[in-house]
């Protein structure tokens, strides 16, 4: 997805907000996991420091969300107009209310954006959300970890979240593989002829006892699924094996 590309819905409703966040880098490094997954809702709540060289130092790629991020003062005002809000914490808080996991939690956020703007909300670096920055969410969304330490540093939380909404979305597409021709029946039934002749000057297969090698080699080419060029290198090898016995004759 290029810089100029618009998200796909629902995507284009998820909202991304952190508060207080103590180094830009980690805003930077936030924004390029929101923009690989296609989110591009960025607000910043009282920020340390920004806008600042580290941000965009961080932000490979994404430097159009800095430009366009919105900052604002208070958690109230990044929140305001949202339809549901989701507040991410890995501490267990008494006074939580609803909790999810972040996968859960996608799949709930896609259901209801088609009635608004869904806010995903992280904490401070050190610290998280306060129970006050945590109470105004709906719903808290906890990244299941090593129950000895889970919390995550704030881009690599901000990926994982923007992972499962793109997953949640239906967005799967993935890059393939070119295809090659594959070998005709011809083309193997060669190169087992071939790879007999071969092992048998090699003294590897003795024709008069064969035993099992060549069953299994025709079953071994059949599990491959050989393309013709793999044939056509295979038979090559051959070949030059059998250009060195000759020599050695």
């Amino acid at each position: 997805m290029t810089s100029d590309a618009t998200p796909v819905e629902p995507l284009s409703r998820m909202r991304v907000v952190l508060v207080r966040t103590s180094h830009p880098g980690n805003i930077g490094a936030a924004a390029r996991a929101m923009w690989t997954m296609g989110l591009d809702d960025l607000v910043l709540v009282a920020p340390h420091r920004f806008p600042d060289p580290d941000a965009s130092a961080r932000a490979t790629g994404a430097a159009h969300l800095l430009l366009r991020a919105r900052v604002v003062s208070a958690l109230d005002d990044a929140l305001a107009g949202c339809a549901w809000t989701i507040g991410a914490s890995a501490r267990p808080r008494e006074f939580a209310g609803r909790v999810l996991d972040v996968r859960d939690a996608a799949r709930e956020a896609m259901k209801r954006s088609s009635t608004g703007t869904i806010a995903w909300v992280f904490g401070t670096e050190m610290s998280g959300l306060s129970n006050e920055e945590l109470a105004r969410c709906a719903c808290v969304a906890t990244i299941p970890g090593n129950p000895r330490y889970a919390s995550l540093n704030l881009a690599a939380a901000v990926q994982v979240a923007a992972y499962e909404l793109r997953m949640a979305a239906g967005e799967r597409d993935v890059w393939s593989a070119p295809r090659f021709t594959p070998a005709t029946h011809d083309a193997i039934e060669g190169l087992h002829a071939h790879a007999a002749r071969t092992l048998a000057a090699l003294h590897f297969l003795d024709p008069a006892r064969p035993r099992r090698l060549m069953p299994r080699l025709r079953r071994l080419f059949a599990r491959a699924g050989l393309e013709q060029e793999e044939v056509n290198i295979l038979r090559g090898i051959l070949a030059r094996i059998d250009d060195v016995l000759r020599r050695t004759r």
